[in-house]
């Protein structure tokens, strides 16, 4: 079975959305904005580049990274991963051709057989909504966080208000970095 690992830049009220610069929400590009910047508070991401071998995502953040990241040099090992897009409204027709094979799943079920599938880790970026999906459907096996030392209020969240049972999580990995940043590794505990 393969591992579903859910990989986010996080304020540590929870929020998820623009950590970019992508437009439309208040506080947009807040990772950039409000902390130093130290590269090793973000070797993670490499890390996860060379360890995954697909990507999954919704189709917002499909609609955001397609245009960008086939060009970007920092996402070079993302262009020849599989990708696989969670959606229901997404066509073929939609993709784009410069990032490699794609495809397109429909529902949870689908993303659930992915796992069963032989291959190495899955990685989700982004997909705030895929995310709470997700983990509220036990998908979810491991979250590589990086926390940054803000609180943002309003926005996308990375988890859900869910009335559900409580969910074990074992640390596996921390660091803590000058800037404030915090790298928390995650295990979900099933």
């Amino acid at each position: 079975m393969r591992t579903l690992i859910s990989t986010a830049f996080i304020s540590l009220d929870g929020v998820v959305e623009a950590p970019g610069g992508e437009p439309g929400y208040r506080n947009s590009g807040w990772t950039f904005k409000n902390v130093d910047f130290l590269p090793e508070a973000f070797d993670i991401k490499g890390r996860e580049q060379k360890e995954a071998t697909a990507m999954l995502m919704g189709r917002v953040s499909y609609e955001a990274f397609s245009p960008v990241w086939p060009a970007m040099e920092d996402f070079a090992d993302y262009k020849t991963m599989p990708k696989y897009v969670v959606s229901t409204t997404l066509t073929e027709d939609d993709l784009v051709s410069n990032w490699g094979e794609t495809t397109i799943l429909r529902s949870l079920d689908e993303v659930a057989a992915l796992k069963q599938t032989e291959g190495g880790p899955i990685i989700v970026h982004g997909s705030a909504a895929l995310n709470q999906s997700l983990s509220d459907a036990g998908l979810i096996d491991r979250y590589h966080l990086i926390v940054f030392p803000l609180l943002l209020g309003a926005g996308k969240r990375l988890f859900s208000a869910t009335d559900k049972d409580a969910q074990k999580l074992q640390l596996v990995e921390h660091e803590v970095y000058a800037n404030g940043l915090q790298k928390n590794v995650f295990d979900v505990v099933r």
